[in-house]
C-alpha cells in the first residue's frame, strides 16, 4: 500500500466512522501513527529511509532544518518553518508533510461543538469551476461545519491596522515599515536572521491568526479550521505566541480529499450567499496584495503621507530583499515578503496553477462589494463589537490583533 493510498483510506474510515485495523508492514505502521497523531509529529517528516547523494532537500533549505550525515537526510523540527523547499528538492519523493484530516474530522464528528471553517483569500476557483464560493460555503455546512469564514474579512481589519500604523510612524523620514502579512515564512526569515531589521516589524498578527482568535472571542467553545495551499500556516498555528487561535490546519489539497472522501456534488448543492470581505482583502492572495492594500487604505483617508511599495515573492527573492534594505541599497518605505512565488496562490499546496488562479482571484476582488475596510461595514461592526472604540485602542491593542515578536 502507497502512503497514499493509506492516508485516504484513513480519512475515509474516520469519516464514515468504521474501524481501520489492515495489517501492516513496520514502514506503513510508522505511516499511520504520523497520520493519527500530527502534533506528535515534525512539520516535514521522511516517508521511509534515504540513502541521500545529491544533497538537494538540505541545499534547498536556507533555515537549516535538514542535514545530511553519513548519506542519511537528518531532520531539525526545532529549525523548520514549513517553507516545503526541501520536499519540492527531494527527487526521490521520500519527504512528506504533516497531515492533519484525520484531525480535522475529527472535530467535525464533535457534535456539541461549533467548528468554524477559516478559508484562506487564495481559495476562489481552487476546488473546481462550480465551486462557487457561494456552494462552497454550503458545502462546508455540509460536511459538518457551523459555517465558512473568509479570512479576507480579516485581512481588511488587519490592512486598516497596518495603514494607521504606517500613517502614525512616518513622522520621521528614515522610518520604513515590514509588513506583518501573512507570510510565516517571511516573518520567520526576518527573525531569525535579520534582527537588525525586526524592530520595523509591526506586532500584527497574520490574518489567519486574528480570524481564530476573533471567533473564538465573539462565538466561545468553538473551534477553527483554517485552509489554506501553505505548509508553514500548520508551524505558525503552533507558535508559542500564537498557539489556540487555530484548533487544526488544512491545505487546500487535504480539504480537496475531504470533499471527495464526502462526496460533495457542486451541481446539486445550492448557494449560500454572503460577501463579508473587500476588494482589498481578497488580494492578500497573491504578489502584492498587502502593499496595495495597505496603500489603498492610506490613501483613502490622508494624503499626507505616501506609501512607496516594494515586495518579493519566492524565499530567495525575500532573502536579497532583505540584504538590500540592511544593507541600505533600496528605496521604499513599505516592504511585503511572499515565500512562493505569485503570494499565496502559489502556495506548496495549491490545486490550481499559479497564473490561472491569479487571473479569478482578480476577477473575485473586482466582484467584491466593497473597496477598502473602511467602506466594510462588517469590519466596522467587528472592530465595535471587539472593544474598539478609538484609533489609538486599536493600534496598541495587545490581546487580538498583536503578537510578541519574541525570538525564537
Amino acid at each position: 500500500m502507497t502512503f497514499e493510498e493509506l492516508y485516504k483510506e484513513v480519512v475515509r474510515a474516520k469519516a464514515v466512522g468504521t474501524e481501520f485495523v489492515p495489517e501492516l508492514s513496520e514502514k506503513e505502521q510508522h505511516q499511520l501513527n504520523c497520520l493519527l497523531h500530527p502534533s506528535e509529529q515534525p512539520l516535514v517528516w521522511k516517508l521511509e529511509p534515504c540513502d541521500c547523494k545529491e544533497k538537494e532537500c538540505a541545499a534547498s533549505c536556507i533555515f537549516h532544518a535538514l542535514e545530511i550525515k553519513d548519506g542519511e537526510v537528518i531532520l531539525n523540527p526545532e529549525n523548520c518553518v514549513g517553507c516545503a523547499e526541501c520536499i519540492e528538492a527531494c527527487k526521490a519523493g521520500k519527504l512528506t508533510f504533516s497531515r492533519d484530516t484525520v484531525r480535522a474530522v475529527e472535530l467535525l464528528k464533535q457534535t456539541d461543538t461549533s467548528v468554524y471553517a477559516l478559508m484562506a483569500p487564495a481559495f476562489a476557483g481552487q476546488f473546481g469551476e462550480k465551486a462557487t464560493p457561494s456552494k462552497l460555503r454550503a458545502a462546508m455546512k455540509q460536511i459538518g461545519f457551523s459555517g465558512m469564514i473568509e479570512v479576507a474579512a480579516f485581512a481588511d481589519i488587519l490592512t486598516l491596522k497596518e495603514a494607521l500604523e504606517f500613517y502614525h510612524n512616518q513622522e520621521k523620514p528614515e522610518n520604513f515599515q515590514l509588513t506583518s502579512c501573512c507570510c510565516p515564512v517571511w516573518i520567520s526569515l526576518i527573525r531569525r536572521h535579520f534582527q537588525e531589521i525586526a524592530g520595523h516589524l509591526p506586532p500584527s498578527v497574520s490574518p489567519m491568526i486574528a480570524a481564530g482568535r476573533i471567533v473564538k472571542k465573539l462565538q466561545e467553545g468553538s473551534k477553527t479550521i483554517f485552509i489554506g495551499p501553505c505548509i508553514a500556516k500548520k508551524s505558525e498555528a503552533k507558535e508559542k505566541d500564537l498557539a489556540g487561535a487555530i484548533d487544526c490546519v488544512l491545505t487546500f489539497q487535504e480539504m480537496s480529499d475531504l470533499l471527495e472522501i464526502f462526496k460533495i456534488d457542486f451541481d446539486v448543492i445550492e448557494e449560500d450567499e454572503k460577501e463579508h470581505s473587500a476588494k482589498t482583502g481578497r488580494l492578500y492572495a497573491r504578489t502584492g496584495g498587502v502593499s496595495s492594500a495597505v496603500k489603498e487604505c492610506v490613501e483613502s483617508f490622508t494624503d499626507r503621507v505616501t506609501l512607496k511599495p516594494v515586495f518579493a515573492n519566492g524565499v530567495k527573492e525575500c532573502k536579497e530583499l532583505l540584504e538590500k534594505i540592511l544593507a541600505g541599497e533600496i528605496e521604499g518605505n513599505f516592504f511585503e515578503g511572499m515565500a512562493c512565488p505569485g503570494g499565496c496562490i502559489g502556495g506548496p499546496k495549491r490545486i490550481l496553477d499559479v497564473e490561472k488562479a491569479a487571473g479569478i482571484v482578480g476577477r473575485y476582488a473586482k466582484q467584491a462589494p466593497y473597496q477598502t475596510p473602511g467602506e466594510n461595514p462588517y469590519v466596522i461592526e467587528m472592530i465595535e463589537k471587539l472593544g474598539f472604540h478609538n484609533v489609538e485602542d486599536f493600534i496598541r491593542d495587545s490581546d487580538i490583533l498583536t503578537r510578541t515578536l519574541e525570538e525564537t
